[in-house]
């Protein structure tokens, strides 16, 4: 077996495999192990996730998301915009480009390190809405942003329970079977929102979640009136900034932009992935 060449790219700190996979390269044993081996910290190179760039017969190419568990995901915003940013740094797509994903075409223009992505159409909004955790409503609202969301408003983001509260809420039956990612977002003042993401596929917290970042930006515009574009600083220290358009409660136009930045390039090989545990 041949090293796999790949790239270590970072959007606001949520960290991604990224491969040039135009030409089959990965190993005889299901994708979803080879991911789950190759993105486990410590062990091997480590990452939230891993991409496959790939041929498209409409587009500048398609890609297969995998988070960090193995599992595939329809969408990720920060993963999108690393994709981007690979596929231009590598001669595969112009400055403006096209891919396919899960999700629908993802739209994308790469301006240095910074990358702005346009979302597919959001659905399934839903606010106000409560889940039991540990007997107790809790006050959410949801929608899917590519991925499902819940975003929940916090008055201390700093101490908010995220690991505890967000695993609760991303395996509760209320959103069974696919679970959902959770958000916790507060004001930060000077129209700067906080928010903290309970990943799904991750299971864990991560250092920023674009398609969550997308989620909180609608519900705090409908909830609050908030005009766009709104400016998150995530759990990394980065921010990210969310465009809209709005009509009512109909969304459009949705855009994500932040950094996307290349961190390494290397190869991996069998012992990557060949490993007990």
């Amino acid at each position: 077996m041949q090293p796999i060449p790949f790239y270590k790219m970072s959007g606001s700190g949520n960290d991604f495999i990224i491969i040039d996979h135009r030409t089959p390269l990965l190993p005889p044993l299901p994708a979803a192990q080879f991911v789950a081996k190759v993105c486990r910290r410590r062990m091997s190179v480590g990452a939230d996730g891993l991409i496959l760039i790939e041929k498209s017969e409409t587009v500048d190419f398609k890609w297969r998301f995998f988070n960090s568990d193995g599992s595939v995901a329809e969408m990720c915003g920060n993963g999108a915009r690393c994709a981007a940013r690979f596929a231009f740094l590598n001669g595969i797509a112009p400055e403006v480009l096209a891919f396919e994903t899960d999700a629908g075409v993802i739209q994308a223009r790469v301006t240095g390190d910074q990358v702005r992505i346009k979302m597919s159409a959001p659905h399934d909004l839903v606010l106000n809405d409560a889940v039991i955790v540990a007997g107790y409503p809790l006050p959410i609202s949801r929608v899917n942003t590519g991925v499902p969301h819940v975003v929940m408003e916090v008055k201390d983001l700093p101490r908010a329970n995220v690991k505890s509260v967000g695993r609760e809420i991303r395996t509760h039956e209320q959103f069974a079977p696919a679970g959902t990612n959770v958000n916790f977002v507060a004001p930060l003042g000077d129209d700067l929102w906080g928010i903290r993401t309970y990943e799904r596929g991750v299971e864990d917290e991560t250092l920023a979640c674009g398609t969550g970042n997308v989620a909180a930006a609608l519900v705090l515009a409908l909830r609050h009136g908030i005009p766009s574009p709104i400016t998150f600083k995530t759990l990394s220290g980065t921010c990210l900034k969310v465009f809209f358009q709005r009509e009512g409660e109909r969304f459009s136009e949705v855009h994500l932009e932040g950094d996307a930045r290349l961190i390494y390039t290397g190869q991996v090989g069998p012992e990557a992935w060949d490993y007990d545990g």
